[in-house]
Order: C-alpha cells, then structure tokens, then sequence
C-alpha cells in the first residue's frame, strides 16, 4: 500500500545516525540525502536498499504524539540484531524481542524508542 514515509525530526544528525545504526542489520542502508542546496527545505535522509528509498527524515519541527514504524526482517535473528544495535545506538526498550502470538503465531518483533520518542519496531512474519 505505501510507496515511502517520512516524519520531522528533532535532531537531524543525531537520527540519521540513530536509523543508519538500527537498519543496517535489517539490510537497509542510507540510499539517498538531500540537502538545501538540492531545493529541498532542509535536509532529508532517505533508508532502503540500494536505489530505493522507502523510509525518510528530515530535520525540521518534530510531529507531536507516539509515531509507530514497523520494518520488516527477513528472519528472528535479524530482529534481535536490530534491537541490540538499537539499544547500542541510544533507544529505549519498548518490548524484547519475542513472539507475538496475539497477532499471529510467527509474528517475532522488537519494539524501541527512538531519540524523538516513536515506537520502532523489526517484525518477522515467517516461522523459525
């Protein structure tokens, strides 16, 4: 259903960094930045695989309230990889990696809080 999201950050520097830590283990990297001098307002950091972006920030006035974000991992170990590089990176526990059953029975995830306070979350959906 979506093509690609993208919020406000607080700090752009410091969540950059933050996302580049969290997604490597899930296979995502830092595609694309753009900059002021690109005609963008500001600068915005674009997460994916190669040639893709699908996942932005930008710098700017932070969104008020708890945003939730869900990336998808190819398998549960990608997910504890996530939260551990998550908790290295600075993010707060909001739930250890695990099954889900209430969602269904091979939903596996980890839940952080992100620097601005979102709820980020790896999910695996394929059995063990």
């Amino acid at each position: 259903m979506l093509d690609h999201i993208g919020f406000p950050v607080a700090d752009f520097q410091r969540s950059r960094d933050f996302y580049l830590a969290v997604l490597r283990p899930l296979g995502y990297g830092l595609v694309m930045e753009v900059g002021p001098d690109q005609g963008a307002d500001g600068w915005h950091a674009g997460f994916g695989k190669p040639g893709r972006p699908q996942f932005w920030i930008n710098g700017g006035e932070p969104i008020q309230g708890r945003l939730h974000v869900a990336f998808m991992a190819q398998d549960q170990e990608q997910v504890d990889r996530f939260y551990a590089a998550a908790l290295g990176a600075g993010a707060f526990d909001n739930g250890a990696p695990g099954l889900r059953p209430h969602y269904h029975p091979n939903y596996y995830g980890a839940f952080v809080i992100d620097p601005d306070g979102h709820n980020v979350e790896a999910v695996c959906h394929a059995p063990k």
